[in-house]
């Protein structure tokens, strides 16, 4: 192989290996039998999400995933690979690729990493069934202001209670 092969390579593996330090969130599938259409829907979404997915060949994940710290995951990397990366909601690629897994046989989630620890599909599965952030974020809100609410309804009903009194 020639030099100028082996450093693309070599360039290849560190720039898949800074994806993996950079990501919250990495999900490899198999993606064997999806059509076309099914595939771009996909990538729609998971753009849509703000997670970038790539097919990367296993050799080049093995050695990357091993640079990055990740090397635990290399059993996941066999047959055609699909990478899901997000480097900011830690849930999202999990959340859609088990979405599209239940609608199509065809996608297999088989592990990755979420929030930087390694996760096999059970626990991916489990975190796709968590609510978003944002609706975390909007049940925290509705608790916090249910104290304040039932105040405000209180007060309400004493001053529309003074006002049904006939006056004397």
């Amino acid at each position: 192989m020639s030099e100028t092969t082996v450093a693309k390579k070599a360039e290849l593996v560190a720039e898949v290996a800074k994806r993996f330090e950079n990501a919250e969130s990495v999900v490899v599938a198999d993606y064997r039998g999806l059509t076309v259409e099914q595939v771009t829907e996909l990538r729609a979404e998971l753009r849509e999400a703000g997670v970038t997915m790539s097919v990367i060949k296993n050799k080049v994940l093995t050695r990357a995933a091993e640079s990055a710290g990740y090397g635990e995951m290399n059993d996941v990397f066999n047959g055609p690979s699909a990478v899901a990366f997000s480097d900011e909601d830690a849930i999202a690629p999990a959340k859609i690729l088990k979405k599209f897994a239940d609608k199509y046989d065809a996608l297999e989630i088989k592990g990755g990493f979420l929030e930087k620890k390694i996760a096999d599909v059970d626990k991916i599965n489990e975190f796709a069934s968590l609510p978003s952030r944002d609706d975390l974020l909007s049940m925290l809100l509705s608790t916090l202001q249910a104290p304040v609410r039932n105040v405000a309804y209180a007060i309400n009903a004493v001053i529309d209670s003074k006002n049904d009194e006939p006056a004397a």
